[in-house]
């Protein structure tokens, strides 16, 4: 009965190598109707299970496979979905029963990576995905997620060491490329651009073209070339563009239900509210919010837990929609009517499992709760809101120069100028609102005045979290702390008016935006 059990477990274990998912899942079947208390069973059921998208059921097989025999590779993949289904708390205490007995295979030790770092302790993270990368060399993946942490730590000269050693493994790897050019600002004498431009050339698939696209269009920007980057961009973002099944009316009808339900949220029940205050930043991206973020984490009484998607899931769990979108208008609706408590409580909950000191405030620095202030100040009186603001065109400019996640429908707006600038209109429009209707309780800081005045600004910034002053505020690019957004590079250098005014260089292809925004009373100088 051992060797018969041993041989399925070897059997389906090279069946679930070679991604043969319905005969692992046969082997793994019998093992468990022979034995229900089967951790390997339980373990390669929930693999086969969480592969083919039956995520919950994953989950049941592989808490149960852990419960059974807690041993590190089980415990990294439960990690992994609890992250899936946004149960953060149990992912961070799964990794803690695996760090007990790490397991010793790549994978495994890759997955426990991408886990700690989804939860933003990218500390954690580089430890197994170096551990990954020296018991798997030659795994490209594995290679990338170790550069990335790298980055995210300001270790810049490793990082890049890092992606060059994968480049040479494998020439074509789009997103190694597009990392690297962001590493730090590109020089006459020192870029990538000749081989960027071959390797663009070559490229068939549309994501490693628009990649690599805009790999290229960022360096030709470093070296002095900006029409040239300008019109790598556009045909880049064009390409994408055309394939997105995306129209400006599906962001409008979110703005128009979250303008419509406010006095609904403004009324609705708020009961056994939290005094706790976090610290939101918020804007439209690319604006300043990493580096806000940064000024006002370098106090010493305060810690920044990243872009959390925490009040967008809490906004979403207290409307109970079943929409495959966080954000939309049944949501609003459904959500307005909540209690707002709950909504506070949940998203501290969520938050929790991303600070690494409870006694420190912290900062959310996720631009998108812009769109959920009003569910912010109702469902957390004591929290502290700062909008930053920036040029209307170089917003516009900024949004179509930035890579986002291009599989986050978020972001489908921003392959287009004009996308973008309506999508610049109806912000405006909703930042007016909660001026008018929360008077006070937003401050709003222009980027240009916060470079123009950088000591002046940090105070209001500071007075307003409602935090002494610290000196430590004007050195944020001395903060040692993880930044995984796309600023990373901009915000571990002192303040620079580089960006200001930078649509200028380009007004004849914005003229169309400044068109628009004159047409909808936006002023853009």
């Amino acid at each position: 009965m051992i060797v018969t059990r041993s041989r399925r477990i070897d059997a389906a274990r090279q069946a679930l190598a070679k991604g043969d998912l319905q005969a692992t899942h046969a082997l793994a079947s019998a093992l468990l109707a022979d034995s229900p208390a089967d951790a390997e069973a339980h373990f390669l059921l929930g693999v086969v299970e969480s592969s083919q998208g039956r995520i919950q059921a994953g989950v049941l097989h592989l808490d149960r496979a852990v419960a059974l025999d807690p041993r590190g590779e089980y415990c990294a993949q439960l990690a992994k979905l609890f992250c899936l289904v946004r149960r953060d708390g149990d992912a961070a205490a799964t990794l803690r029963a695996a760090e007990k007995a790490p397991p010793e295979d790549a994978l495994s030790r890759d997955t426990m990576g991408c886990v700690y770092a989804r939860l933003g302790d990218h500390a954690a993270a580089l430890v197994h995905f170096a551990h990954a990368v020296a018991l798997e060399p030659g795994n490209s993946e594995y290679r990338y997620n170790h550069a990335v942490t790298l980055n995210f730590l300001g270790r810049v000269d490793a990082a890049d060491a890092a992606l060059e050693a994968l480049i040479a493994m494998v020439p074509g790897h789009a997103r190694a490329h597009h990392l690297l050019s962001s590493l730090r600002k590109q020089s006459a004498g020192a870029n990538h651009v000749a081989r960027l431009g071959r390797i663009h050339a070559q490229a068939r698939d549309g994501r490693d073209r628009l990649l690599l696209g805009y790999a290229l269009a960022k360096e030709l920007e470093d070296i002095g070339e900006p029409d040239q980057a300008l019109d790598m961009l556009c045909a880049a973002n064009g390409e994408h563009r055309r394939t997105l099944d995306y129209s400006f009316a599906r962001d409008a009808a979110a703005f128009d239900a979250i303008e419509a339900h406010w006095p609904a949220v403004r009324a609705a029940p708020a009961a056994a509210l939290s005094r706790e205050a976090p610290i939101f930043i918020i804007g439209m991206p690319r604006t300043g919010t990493t580096l806000v973020d940064r000024i006002v984490s370098s106090h010493p009484g305060v810690e920044s837990a990243g872009e959390l998607q925490a009040m967008p899931l809490a906004v979403k769990m207290a409307a109970a929609t079943r929409s495959r979108t966080v954000l939309d208008a049944e949501t609003i609706a459904a959500a307005s009517r909540a209690d707002m408590g709950r909504i506070g409580h949940d998203y501290l909950k969520r938050a929790r499992h991303h600070r690494r000191d409870p006694s420190l405030r912290f900062t959310d620095k996720f631009p998108g709760n812009f769109q959920y202030a009003g569910f912010i100040a109702r469902a957390l009186p004591e929290a502290r809101i700062i909008c930053l603001r920036r040029n209307p065109m170089d917003t516009v400019l900024a949004n179509f120069r930035n890579l986002f996640a291009i599989s986050s429908r978020y972001y489908d707006y921003s392959y287009d100028l004009l996308d973008i600038a309506a999508y610049y209109v109806r912000f405006d429009r909703l930042m007016a609102l909660w001026a008018r209707e929360m008077p006070g309780r937003v401050l709003e800081v222009a980027y240009e005045d916060l470079i123009a005045d950088q000591q002046g600004q940090t105070r209001r910034l500071i007075e307003h979290a409602g935090l002494d002053w610290s000196e430590r505020c004007l050195s944020f690019h001395e903060n040692a702390a993880p930044v995984s957004t796309p600023s990373a590079a901009q915000v571990r250098r002192p303040i620079y008016s580089d960006s200001v005014a930078r649509w200028k260089r380009h007004a004849e292809v914005l003229e169309p935006v400044r068109a628009f925004f004159e047409q909808h009373g936006i002023a853009t100088e």
